[in-house]
């Protein structure tokens, strides 16, 4: 056995209450004007949150899904008009994307504090939109410098976006499994990582205020995204950023779904994976993921979303279009067939 493990840098901070290290933080990263990035949703929230960090001289709260390049646009002009030092990015995935392309097209230093599982905050990984076309790009300039997770910002997560973005992160540890370039420190990161989001999920969303089921989600995330970060992704991936980019279906809603069935067509070529995911989720794989969505209430199929049927033929031709390294070799049929089932909400074949 061969491998190649590159270790990122990382400075994670986790625990309760440590929030109150903001403006300690900020300070190490030499920020003296901040910027407060978030979305609509969470601006009121993270202005609360960071009322007591003094270097936050400027917000900008139009964060959202998939980092259109014309949002990005947006934000850079007031990161120039307010000659902004550092950047501090309160939410989710769209927050974390949006500061990330700031920091790739002007070299300042991030601090990510996240408020879902999404798990970008621990990834050199980008991916923007422009045109109804989403790329992504990997580049340690995107990497934050500093991550502070707090498992009290996440009490007040719906639970639709808990259980998906959980789900979101999976995905990403799934495939870290069967990456061309996975290694033993990533696969034992992983089947933790999915042991614990899959045990924490179901009573998060009988009990949003369950503190010590958020706490194992949110280590669950951090590993997810640590992976993620660290080697490449597969199929599901692909298939993910095709849907978002070109139909802008929302983000970790189209992971929970496609997530089963991606895992389904690729599970033939990966059976020593197969083997340690059925013993980690006590079951197929596959079913055990399509069953999890159910625990979490998420929707089935993503017809759901607002996908049109029509929209199947489209998707599979454009997945096959500059396709990733996946360990089975695509074939049209079979990615249809798989689209087709995840339209549709049934379960993976």
């Amino acid at each position: 056995m061969g491998f190649i493990y590159n270790g990122l840098p990382a400075h994670v901070i986790f625990g309760r209450g440590s929030i109150a290290q903001t403006a300690q933080l900020i300070g190490e990263l030499g920020g003296k004007r901040a910027l407060l990035v978030t979305t609509p949703n969470q601006a009121d929230d993270a202005r609360t949150a960071l009322a007591g960090a003094e270097a936050i001289v400027a917000h900008f709260d139009g964060a959202t899904m998939h980092t259109p390049t014309n949002v990005t646009e947006q934000a850079l002009e007031l990161v120039k008009s307010e000659a902004i030092d550092s950047l501090i990015a309160f939410g989710g995935g769209s927050t974390i994307g949006l500061a990330k392309a700031l920091a790739l097209r002007t070299d300042l230093p991030q601090l990510a504090i996240p408020t879902t599982y999404a798990g970008s905050e621990m990834t050199p990984v980008l991916g923007q939109t422009e045109n109804g076309r989403k790329t992504t790009l990997r580049d340690l300039a995107v990497l934050p410098e500093k991550v502070l997770y707090d498992v009290d910002l996440t009490l007040g997560l719906p639970a639709d976006i808990t259980g998906t973005s959980g789900v979101n992160a999976i995905a990403h540890a799934v495939e870290g499994m069967y990456a061309r370039d996975g290694n033993p420190v990533m696969t034992v990161l992983a089947e933790r990582a999915i042991g614990l989001l899959a045990e924490a999920l179901p009573p998060i969303i009988e009990n949003p205020l369950d503190i010590p089921a958020r706490e194992r989600a949110l280590e669950g995330a951090w590993l997810c995204g640590t992976v993620l970060g660290s080697v490449g992704m597969a199929l599901h991936h692909k298939l993910c950023h095709t849907l978002g980019g070109a139909l802008n279906l929302p983000h970790a809603t189209t992971h929970t779904i496609v997530l089963p069935h991606a895992l389904a067509y690729n599970l033939p070529a990966i059976p020593d994976v197969g083997a340690r995911l059925e013993r980690i989720l006590r079951g197929d794989p596959a079913q055990r993921l399509f069953d999890l969505g159910r625990a979490i209430k998420a929707p089935a199929g993503l017809r759901d979303l607002g996908m049109a049927e029509a929209d199947i033929e489209t998707v599979t031709t454009a997945a096959l279009e500059n396709a990733y390294w996946n360990p089975r070799p695509l074939e049209r049929e079979g990615i249809r067939a798989l689209i087709a089932r995840a339209w549709a909400g049934e379960r993976p074949a």
